[in-house]
């Protein structure tokens, strides 16, 4: 083997040696920078002729059904549902084709103080969010509404908006779970009866105190993904209790590898013929070991990962944005509010979710502070109004997560007079009903309206139209009309 350039190279100027290495091999990195850069710039162009012909999306506005009881395990059935929209893409339609997962945003705005629940999903899975919906809350109205984002401005500063928006991301390894609602039911009283705390009270209410002027938006972007995602949560197990991963194997261990593997093989038989009783009591031993020096905290984290990963998952993204005139701008008390609204889904010792203040959030410490906050700010609203995925890696949360973080308040434990609601369950008569012949019964034939479905006696009826007509008395005079750009049809 000839090694005389090698010798040449240990005689050789250093200023002609980094020359030469960055000839013979820089252009490596050069080269892997480049062929990056033209993927993502095909993979955008390819995507978005995709998307013009396959990616229209509609928003549904969402009116839950007056004195709601459902648990929030409805709202998580649903999104079990709602999984149904995943489907594999194979690498000719994501390079050529420009194909991509579509997905949903669940989204809660409140205008002026008018708080509306809805869904931006696309035109292809209509039907199957309708049945979501229905399968749960069957006297819900669903409508499809015109986007209440259009209209206001996408460049800032601007002459009579201001906004504050951040994207609110998991403070740790997204394996690990927030606080869920189970963890909101508390048991008081003589009886121990349960009752839930529900963490959307906090949110209506914020969400009521708006005042003209003034809007909150709220987005979670749920993009349906496989089942590989769990075994990140084993590695993450396996990293609290300190057992070496693959990942984690030096570049010696790689080489060696089959061969370590045959001699493990050979002593481990050799020790089972020897002395299997040995060998077993030795393994329980060292397993007894290790979980008797996990730490209380470490023992819940466990737990947490286990527990999250047994249930069906999403890649999420989720985003805020306070927009108001500026004389109406309220940033204290809206931002903080919301924030704090975030806060009651952190555990210490589990997760925490948080606003991300270093790369999304409209605020920033130092250098050229307003020419920075106005590009976050026109970055977080785009990314909000096309319901983009841009921006912050998108995390895993299961659907009990996600129905704590987006469900619809339960009457029992939220009172919220300005939630758009269902006027009231709507039903046909029953199909049997002999219409005919009740049209030919004379007054005095019909001995008691009661037994006779769809009829209601003159006292019930004078009595509905006195409720109806104070509840439109209260709407009108004590809580005003609704603003004008309420999502409508």
């Amino acid at each position: 083997m000839d090694l005389s350039f090698l010798r040449e190279m240990l005689y050789m100027d250093p200023q002609v040696l980094i020359w030469r290495a960055l000839l013979w091999f820089g252009w490596i990195p050069i080269a892997i920078t480049l062929l990056w850069g033209f993927r993502e710039i095909w993979l955008v162009y390819r995507r978005g002729l995709w998307k013009k012909e396959n990616a229209n999306c509609i928003i549904l506005a969402i009116d839950i059904p007056r004195e709601n009881r459902q648990s929030v395990k409805a709202v998580e059935n649903l999104f079990t549902y709602i999984a149904g929209a995943h489907g594999s893409i194979n690498l000719l339609e994501k390079y050529w084709d420009g194909k991509w997962q579509l997905y949903f945003s669940f989204e809660i705005v409140s205008i002026e103080g008018y708080t509306q629940f809805l869904i931006h999903t696309p035109v292809n899975f209509r039907d199957l969010v309708e049945s979501a919906v229905y399968s749960q809350y069957p006297d819900v109205e669903i409508t499809e509404v015109d986007d209440y984002t259009s209209g206001y401005p996408t460049s800032y500063p601007d002459e009579n908006y201001d906004l504050w928006g951040a994207e609110f991301i998991l403070a740790k390894n997204d394996m690990l779970p927030i606080k869920t609602y189970p963890e909101f039911e508390h048991q008081f009283g003589k009886e121990a009866e349960e009752y839930f705390r529900d963490p959307m009270a906090a949110l209506m209410d914020l969400n009521s105190s708006l005042g003209p002027g003034e809007q909150l938006w709220y987005q979670i972007l749920v993009i349906p993904t496989g089942f590989d995602w769990p075994k990140r949560g084993e590695k993450e197990v396996s990293k609290i209790l300190g057992e070496k991963t693959n990942s984690e194997k030096s570049l010696s261990d790689k080489m060696f590898a089959p061969l370590l593997s045959l001699l493990d093989f050979l002593s481990d038989s050799l020790l089972a013929v020897l002395s299997p009783e040995r060998e077993l009591v030795e393994k329980k031993e060292e397993d007894t070991f290790k979980m008797m020096n996990l730490k209380p905290k470490e023992k819940r984290q466990i737990e947490g990962i286990e527990t999250k990963t047994s249930k069906l998952g999403f890649e999420c993204k989720i985003r805020m944005v306070y927009l108001a005139e500026k004389e109406a701008m309220r940033k204290n008390k809206v931002v903080n509010g919301f924030v704090g609204y975030m806060k009651q889904f952190n555990d210490m010792a589990l997760n925490n979710i948080k606003p991300d203040m270093d790369t999304t959030a409209t605020a920033v410490a130092y250098f050229l502070k307003d020419q920075r906050v106005n590009g976050r700010k026109n970055r977080i609203i785009n990314n909000y109004m096309t319901r983009s995925d841009n921006g912050k890696y998108p995390f895993i949360l299961n659907i009990e997560e996600l129905a704590t973080l987006w469900h619809f308040p339960n009457e029992a434990a939220v009172k919220a007079p300005l939630i758009q609601k269902s006027s009231g369950r709507k039903a046909d008569s029953p199909m049997n009903l002999p219409r005919h012949e009740i049209d030919r019964m004379n007054e005095d034939e019909i001995l008691d309206q009661e037994e006779i479905p769809g009829f209601l006696r003159e006292d019930e009826e004078d009595e509905d139209e006195d409720e109806k007509e104070e509840v439109d008395s209260f709407s009108k005079d004590d809580l005003g009309a609704p603003p004008a750009n309420l999502p409508t049809i």
